[in-house]
């Protein structure tokens, strides 16, 4: 059901597990774009922006339908709206990850400050909370990584609303956009960036 691109892409992981994972992936989106779209999966079309978020060909206006999709160690997420940029961002529970310099080398120092004044036993999810809302959050607004993560500031503090609480790119985006964590079960951590406020969420838990 997937395209000769994405077969392509999918050649280029080194693991196994992870290719079947995009693979999967990208077939189970193909899927779910084609019951919004009620049109057959395969024909469905992606374009990419030159930082590689993909939209839909043939898709424009107030009532174009947007998706984004995350995935992680066998489970994938996928988000769907109408009319608003949206982004995802799943990630497992690694508690080493909170450990080990990375949030001091890419988040901001509010950011740090806040996860290392957490319990220990507590940072592993500070960790991931504060990384899938910046992916989130920057794969919502289709830049990549050209968007230094340092430069925006999200919640972190288990039990915290999602919020993204400051941007010194462009300060306007905590009114712009919204962020929701998502209850992806106790080993993983997940977060969806919305474009406006005044939104619904409805979730759905599928298996094959």
């Amino acid at each position: 059901m997937i395209s000769e691109d994405e077969r392509s892409k999918a050649r280029r992981y080194r693991f196994d597990d992870n290719r079947e994972e995009y693979i999967l992936g990208r077939g189970l989106l193909r899927q779910l774009i084609g019951g919004y779209l009620e049109q057959d999966p395969a024909s469905v079309q992606f374009v990419y922006n030159p930082y590689g978020k993909p939209s839909l060909i043939g898709q424009g206006g107030p009532n174009r339908l947007t998706f984004n999709i995350s995935h992680a160690h066998g489970l994938v997420l996928c988000a769907f709206s109408r009319g608003r940029e949206l982004g995802v961002d799943l990630e497992r529970i690694r508690p080493e990850a909170a450990q080990d310099g990375v949030a001091e080398r890419f988040f901001s120092l509010a950011e740090v400050k806040s996860l290392r004044a957490l319990p220990v036993h507590a940072q592993a999810i500070g960790f991931f909370n504060c990384w899938t809302r910046k992916e989130a959050y920057i794969k919502a607004r289709g830049e990549g990584l050209t968007i230094p993560l340092n430069q925006f500031d999200v919640s972190l503090v288990p039990g915290q609303p999602a919020a993204l609480l400051s941007s010194r790119i462009e300060p306007a985006d905590t009114h712009r956009w919204s962020l929701q964590a998502l209850n992806m079960g106790v080993q993983y951590v997940a977060a969806l960036a919305v474009e406006g406020p005044d939104w619904d969420l409805t979730c759905w838990d599928w298996q094959p």
